[in-house]
């Protein structure tokens, strides 16, 4: 494969790795789906280049640390999503009081979101 078409090939994986992360922050599933696939196949197209030309490596790196920004987008937004889901999973402890005046926990049979009506 010659310089050029790997160079375009390069900018085009770096600038679809962009789009995919414009596109997860909006939510727009469809598109980046259509991004994935994109990414895919720029990268089986890559996988036959042995060597980049020296003036070419930048794009490379330009491309690893934007495949790292999805990366965290991606991580902090899951364990976002995983702390959500831990805190409405949990079990509700109401206070009481005793007959004497005391605190207690009591603990009941529900959950703040328990999926009953």
């Amino acid at each position: 494969m010659d310089r050029e078409t790997v160079r375009d090939l390069l900018c085009q994986l770096r600038d679809t790795i962009r789009d995919e992360r414009e596109h997860a922050k909006v939510l727009d599933l469809e598109a980046m789906t259509a991004d994935v696939i994109r990414k895919e196949t720029l990268i089986n197209q890559l996988k036959n280049v042995d060597r980049l030309h020296p003036d070419d490596e930048h794009y490379a790196r330009e491309i690893q640390e934007e495949n790292r920004r999805n990366a965290y987008l991606f991580r902090a937004t899951l364990n976002w999503i995983q702390e959500t889901m831990e805190f409405f999973g949990r079990k509700t402890v109401p206070v009481t009081y005793s007959p004497q005046g005391v605190s207690q926990n009591n603990a009941i049979n529900g959950r703040l979101l328990s999926g009953r009506i």
